[in-house]
């Protein structure tokens, strides 16, 4: 039998078996039929039915959030509000900056900080009627809070020679208190350091400077005739109580340009006290180099006795 012989190039068809056809089905229209041919078998997937209409779902209220709790400055204003019959509004305060330029008050930046310290946190609530009206009041322990105007007198020599808006730079108080002058002293000073000999008022000065969160002031219980050596020198020292002199151990902690401030007896004044006729008067003692001091008197004035020791 010869070979057939084939011709190049070959047809596609003759290296590839072909695939049978398909035979495309009619496509029928839903519920058309074509002519001739039957129904669709029964195993189609049927038409989904339309789904029913999805009530919308009524949200709950969202919950009620209790105020913010009161914080313990305004809590503390509130109540001495109440106690002193408004005393302790922005205004009295206002009042009483505007008492102090006319008692001579000329610093502006410590009129601004007596108008933002409220001074009726650090008093009594019985005595709250009196925070802004500018007398000394009692604190317990034979001590008292300073009048306003010297202890803004007293801050105000300290800054003097300064421009308006520089502050002085680390401050040391002898005689804590209540803490009012040290919070005055934290808007004007860059540090405060502050000792107390009484516990019980150191231990109180600490609750009443607490809720202010004044991150500048640092509290310490000891004597303040040794002062604090541990972080001397100081630009400005100011004392709360009156001596007959001024002790050694401060003068030396006080820098070079710096001011010291503070009550002494006057000479020939005694030790009897007020009704004995116990004369004291300011002293501003400025250091000009390590062994000159120069001293200025100034006007009288009425402290409790500086002491030693820690009681």
């Amino acid at each position: 039998m010869t070979a057939t012989k084939r011709k190049f190039p070959l047809p596609l068809d003759a290296v590839v078996t072909p695939r049978p056809k398909t035979v495309e089905k009619p496509r029928v229209s839903a519920g058309v039929h074509a002519a001739g041919s039957r129904p669709a078998a029964a195993t189609a997937t049927p038409a989904r039915p339309a789904s029913p209409a999805r009530t919308p779902v009524a949200r709950a209220p969202a919950p009620v959030r209790p105020p913010a709790p009161e914080s313990a400055v305004n809590q503390q204003t509130r109540n001495a509000s109440v106690a002193g019959g408004g005393m302790a509004s922005d205004r009295a305060r206002q009042a009483l900056v505007g008492r102090l330029r006319k008692s001579q008050i000329r610093d502006e930046l410590v009129l601004a900080a007596v108008g933002t310290v409220p001074r009726h946190l650090f008093i009594d609530g019985g005595l709250a009627s009196q925070a802004y009206e500018d007398a000394a009041l009692p604190i317990g322990h034979q001590q008292t809070i300073s009048k306003p105007s010297v202890v803004a007198r007293m801050i105000e020599l300290l800054r003097q020679g300064r421009t308006s808006g520089s502050r002085l730079g680390k401050v040391l108080e002898i005689g804590t208190g209540c803490g009012y002058q040290a919070a005055v002293l934290s808007l004007v000073a860059d540090e405060v350091y502050s000792i107390e000999r009484i516990r019980p008022l150191h231990e109180k000065a600490k609750s009443n400077l607490r809720p202010l969160r004044l991150p500048n002031v640092r509290l310490h219980y000891g004597d303040g005739m040794v002062g604090l050596p541990q972080a001397a020198p100081f630009d400005a020292i100011i004392l709360a109580a009156a001596g007959m002199e001024i002790p050694q151990a401060l003068l030396d902690q006080l820098s070079v340009g710096g001011r010291l401030i503070a009550p002494v007896v006057a000479a020939g004044g005694g030790d009897s006290g007020r009704d004995g006729g116990v004369r004291q008067q300011l002293l501003l003692i400025e250091r000009r180099s390590r062994y000159q001091f120069h001293r200025t008197a100034l006007e009288a004035v009425f402290f409790v006795p500086l002491k030693s020791g820690i009681v």
